[in-house]
């Protein structure tokens, strides 16, 4: 298993490009928060789907790495996407994510994306990773 600074300073280390911030982890879980600027949102003031996307790519990154250990090689094999509603291009997207299942090889989890403060989903994706053999 993986702390919550554990996994913060590889994420950091690792992924320097990303605006993602890992608020909890642990039980199979995690929150992350995406703190969106400018640059990322789409004409009409919205946040862009890629950045919805990524966001919720981390938080299943983070869940895993939570209850594996840092594991760099464990990698996206699939992700299932479905847009809600509009989220709000003033607001930081939460993610919340759980893991359904985190076998030998395989992770399957489920991402639910909010708007900041705001309790109505904007997003929801199902997500699988390869987990190295060596986990």
């Amino acid at each position: 298993m993986a702390t919550k600074e554990e996994i913060s300073a590889f994420i950091a280390a690792e992924f320097p490009q990303t605006r993602v911030r890992v608020l909890e982890v642990g039980n199979r879980a995690c929150r992350v928060l995406h703190e969106v600027g400018r640059g990322e949102l789409r004409p009409g003031g919205t946040v862009s789907g890629p950045v919805m996307m990524a966001t919720a790519d981390v938080a299943l990154y983070v869940a895993i790495l939570g209850e594996i250990g840092i594991v760099p090689l464990t990698v996206t094999t699939s992700l299932s996407f479905n847009f809600m509603r509009k989220p709000a291009g003033d607001r930081n997207v939460i993610g919340d994510c759980r893991l359904m299942k985190l076998g030998r090889t395989l992770a399957v989890g489920e991402v639910w994306l909010y708007s900041e403060g705001v309790e109505e989903p904007v997003a929801h994706a199902v997500g699988t990773y390869a987990l190295p053999a060596s986990k």
